[in-house]
């Protein structure tokens, strides 16, 4: 796993974990916006552009995170954020190791298996991985992910780097993925935050992360869409940041 670094070491440590099929641009204009206070990471997780590892499991890279924090920052930081894939990971974090950050943010996580469309993925992914390349079909993906028009360069540029092997596995672990009972024992102080525009899937994981943290709260973004707040709003998930750690 990669990691790109921004601000000072000397600040507390904010983790951010990109959604699958993204990478470090996910956060890109909150890195410009607390990069004066806090020391920003921001991993690049197995099998997306940039990264040295193919993708195996949400838990695999759970373990590399929770090792990356133990060995740089002895066991804790600050805040760990992570939007769905990424936030998968975050509550894999949180589920493994209680007490390794004062605050987190999960930002519209699966945590209901969709069976039908976990089976779905290999077959659709054999056939349509040819057209990732093709400029005309990254448009319209890219449209259908609600993504600010300034990303898309870098969008382009980091999905035609994906593997299919890869696409596939992640895309998998993210519609597979079941969170742990031991996420209850976690001590972090912790925002979920769910679009109103999403599925009603997501809204249900999202309750049942609420349920489960016993120090969280809850928050459904009116009119926001999947991953809308931290990729398209991100004065508004710094200021959540911001609420959060004080």
């Amino acid at each position: 796993m990669e990691y790109k670094e921004y601000g000072s070491k000397n600040n507390d440590i904010i983790i951010l974990l990109h959604g699958g099929g993204l990478s470090w641009w996910n956060y890109i204009d909150e890195i410009s916006l607390l990069e004066n206070e806090f020391h920003i990471v921001i991993p690049i997780l197995d099998g997306h552009s940039g990264s040295d590892t193919n993708f195996t499991s949400i838990e695999s890279n759970a373990l590399e995170i929770i090792n990356f924090i133990n060995k740089n920052y002895n066991g804790k930081v600050k805040l760990i954020g992570g939007l769905s894939l990424g936030g998968q990971i975050l509550l894999e974090i949180l589920s493994k190791n209680p007490n390794i950050c004062e605050c987190a943010i999960i930002e519209s996580a699966l945590v209901m298996p969709m069976d039908f469309t976990y089976k779905m993925i290999e077959p659709i992914f054999n056939l349509s991985y040819c057209l990732i390349s093709k400029k005309w079909f990254s448009k319209l993906q890219f449209k259908s992910l609600k993504l600010k028009k300034s990303l898309f360069a870098l969008y382009y540029e980091d999905t035609c780097k994906i593997t299919k092997d890869n696409l596939i596995a992640f895309m998998k672990s993210n519609s597979n993925y079941e969170v742990k009972n031991t996420l209850s024992h976690t001590k972090a102080k912790t925002l979920v935050l769910v679009g109103s525009k999403e599925r009603p899937i997501m809204k249900k994981s999202a309750t049942k992360i609420v349920h489960l943290i016993p120090n969280s709260e809850l928050e459904v973004l009116q009119g926001y869409y999947h991953g809308d707040i931290s990729i398209n709003h991100a004065d508004d998930y710094v200021e959540r940041v911001k609420r959060l750690v004080r």
